[in-house]
């Protein structure tokens, strides 16, 4: 022990400061780091770390709350060698995270089970967005045309487009517009005839003009406009039902209430969420013919050039209005005042990969904790939302009559046990009768089926096989435009064979049910002079089409619309007078709590879409359970008894929002330890009161991707910590790495 070399006092150099990075990454907790002598750091900045072999970019974190759980408490009190911490390699001063926003991923990280640097992605994903992008050129209009420059006719186009824009554009934006090739750009710039500008490619969104106003309100939704806004003034949170039958002006109520932020902060900045991107685009547009200005939208459609522009401008606070899917949640805005989440009902809010979360829930959970409103709207409101607003946690305004003197549509019943259509056929003689009117008077159909493609099911007649997708049981569905099979679950597609695969039987497969495919091409053969077209997400790839054929459809062009869900969004179709839904049963089959809402919501936006300006609408709803409850509440449109029924049967079970479900979901390519870990769990379950664990059991898609898959579901009451028996749970059963556990709390899709 003498020759023990002496112990060199941590104190004898000075110890760098520390601070708590968190990264993007599948960690639970922020990691330590040293900071580099000269810089200084504050909770939010962003930065760059060495992680193991590379470098990645993170937020200085503030230290775990004591709520956190015990581990990460534990190990974040635990004192440190300054020594052995790795330097910081840069910061990114220019942007910080606003408290608020690292507020919300920590508590999403805690509700949703998911580890807090997996959350964090969603905002930072691989941290590009912070480079400052290079300046680049652009063309502005010379103070004088060169004598010595001959004004070309392309030349004079390319001026003439220069005029179009706000700021300047690149030679290929502005060739684009002129209907010219880049050269003759350059070479104007060349003899003088034009400007080369430095310009920035993230450049500001311009500001909203304030004073701009809106379209004249009706008394209901100048009542309902000035509810919300006394809530805004009021500078704390609030949370607002707008419940308005369709085509009632609620998108104009909360634009007032959007203006009204705005006035009240002069750097405020507003979220409207919207649940599809078929809806983004067209709203954009309004937004900028409402306030002057084009929004930042924010979809997955972007390209990486214009989601960095989006991000750092809603990071500076210069972006003041947004609009966006659910992702925009967790855009870094410094300072958000309201969000507004449109159609509200809609299950596309609820994201189903990777963090799960339900988007308006989440939206309301961000006003909630930093102290601002938040405005929910739709035609046909969650049952939780329903809720919340009889118990008074929401406000609510009603509008209870269409705008402009517009009527809801008529709504009949085609019980098809007794009007059935022709043998092979899926329109019933009472539906084509009524689209023979609606072509005779020069109006618009629309003919509704929530399935894509031409059949959801091919079968061979000589063996009975089944198409499925490889390693999966999943069927393939026919897309007969294309001449593919494509599954609509793990994108699996392949052309349809000659031969059976199972049997080898030629000629002998078989496209059972119809998809909106078939209903187009019925509809082209009973109508071959009318104008037929599919709206669906097969027919219809990019936004710029969507926006296409619905041009087409609001200037008559199409006589009838074939399409599924996309159709039933908030569209408006001034000439489209009859809907009629092939199949309204559809949604009613399976083990979804929510399949009878849902069912509701669904057909009744679709209703929604007929008679919305001065002649009439009116529905068919082609039905073999025409005494069902949900059919016969649609006809009568007494949506608040419909209500109160699936009220009363959910809170005679248990179920949201009378109770809370998470679903635990066990995966792995290898079948018996998928099931041997399903059984440790089994045999864990703590006991505990108002708790009910069920499973586990094969999930209705046992197989998907070659993985085998194994479903719980867990029930409590409402005043139980849901997250805290599973912790628990978990925290007593170790599961091979081979098996991959995902939870997902309040649960929408079962399969």
């Amino acid at each position: 022990m003498t020759d023990q070399a002496p112990i060199t006092s941590l104190d004898a150099t000075p110890a760098l400061p520390t601070v708590k990075v968190l990264t993007p990454l599948p960690i639970a907790m922020p990691y330590d780091y040293a900071v580099p002598e000269g810089m200084t750091l504050e909770v939010g900045d962003f930065v760059e770390v060495p992680l193991g072999p590379r470098l990645v970019r993170g937020v200085v974190w503030p230290p775990p709350k004591p709520a956190l759980k015990a581990e990460a408490t534990e190990a974040a009190s635990k004192p440190i060698d300054p020594a052995k911490l790795k330097e910081i390699k840069q910061s990114f001063p220019v942007l910080r995270m606003a408290s608020d926003l690292i507020d919300f991923i920590d508590w999403v990280a805690e509700y949703t089970l998911f580890p807090m640097g997996t959350v964090l992605r969603l905002v930072l994903r691989s941290g590009a967005q912070l480079d400052a992008p290079k300046a680049q050129i652009g063309y502005g209009m010379a103070e004088a045309i060169p004598p010595a420059m001959k004004l070309t006719p392309a030349r004079q186009k390319v001026l003439d487009a220069l005029r179009g824009f706000n700021a300047p554009p690149s030679a290929k934006e502005l060739a684009s517009r002129a209907g010219v090739s880049d050269g003759v750009v350059r070479g104007m710039a060349d003899l003088g005839g034009l400007q080369r500008l430095e310009t920035d490619p993230d450049a500001p969104f311009e500001p909203p003009n304030l004073h701009k106003k809106g379209k004249q309100l009706s008394p209901s939704q100048a009542d309902a406009a000035q509810y919300i806004t006394a809530r805004i003034n009021e500078e704390k949170y609030s949370c607002t039902l707008i419940d308005g039958v369709t085509g009632s002006g609620k998108t104009e109520v909360y634009l007032e209430a959007i203006a009204a932020a705005l006035k009240a902060d002069p750097k405020a900045q507003v979220l409207v969420m919207l649940p599809e991107i078929a809806l983004t685009l067209p709203f954009l547009q309004r937004i900028a013919e409402r306030f002057g200005a084009a929004p930042a939208g924010w979809h997955s459609d972007l390209g990486m050039a214009a989601r960095r522009r989006v991000w750092r401008r809603v990071a500076d606070g210069s972006a003041r209005i947004v609009v966006g899917a659910r992702s925009a949640l967790f855009l870094p805005f410094v300072n958000l005042k309201l969000i507004v989440v449109d159609e509200e009902h809609d299950s596309a809010y609820k994201q189903q990969e990777g963090v799960l979360y339900q988007g308006r829930d989440m939206a309301v959970v961000r006003g909630a904790r930093a102290g601002f409103p938040v405005v929910l709207a739709s035609a046909t409101p969650a049952l939780e939302t329903v809720e919340n607003a009889g118990l008074g946690r929401y406000g609510r305004v009603v509008l209870e009559g269409r705008y402009g003197g517009a009527t809801m549509p008529d709504i009949g019943i085609i019980d098809m046990r007794s009007a059935p259509p022709e043998q092979g056929k899926w329109l019933s003689p009472k539906l084509i009768a009524e689209v023979n009117k609606a072509i005779a008077q020069g109006e618009q159909s629309l003919l509704f089926l929530n399935r894509r493609g031409y059949a959801p099911l091919t079968i061979c007649r000589k063996c009975g096989e089944r198409m499925t997708a490889p390693d999966s049981d999943t069927w393939l569905v026919e897309h007969r435009l294309e001449r593919r099979l494509v599954c609509h679950h793990t994108g699996f597609s392949m052309p349809i064979p000659a031969l059976c695969p199972h049997c080898g039987s030629a000629d002998s497969l078989t496209a059972c049910g119809p998809g909106v495919e078939r209903v187009a091409e019925e509809a082209k053969a009973t109508w071959p002079d009318a104008k037929v077209e599919i709206f669906s997400s097969d027919s219809v790839f990019t936004p710029q089409a969507t926006q296409a054929l619905l041009k087409r459809m609001k200037e008559g062009e199409i006589d009838i619309l074939v399409a599924t869900q996309v159709v039933a969004k908030g569209h408006h179709f001034p000439g489209l007078t009859l809907v009629g839904v092939v199949d309204a049963d559809l949604g009613l089959a399976g083990g979804d709590l929510r399949a009878g809402e849902r069912t509701y919501q669904l057909l009744s936006q679709v209703i929604g879409r007929a008679g919305r300006e001065e002649k009439p609408g009116r529905a068919l709803l082609q039905s073999y359970q025409a005494d069902h409850q949900v059919i016969q509440s649609i006809a009568s449109g007494n949506r608040d008894t419909f209500m109160a029924i699936e009220a009363a049967g959910r809170q005679q079970v248990g179920f949201p929002p009378f109770g809370r479900l998470a679903a635990l979901l066990l995966t792995g390519d290898n079948e018996q330890a998928v099931n041997d870990a399903a059984r440790l769990l089994a045999m864990s379950v703590p006991a505990a009161d108002g708790v009910e664990v069920w499973g586990p059991a094969p999930a209705p898609l046992y197989r998907l991707r070659g993985a085998y898959r194994v479903r719980f579901l867990v029930k409590s009451r409402r005043d139980i910590s849901l997250q805290n028996y599973l912790r628990d749970w978990f925290g007593t059963v170790k599961i091979p790495s081979s098996v991959r556990r995902t939870v997902d709390i309040d649960p929408y899709a079962f399969l």
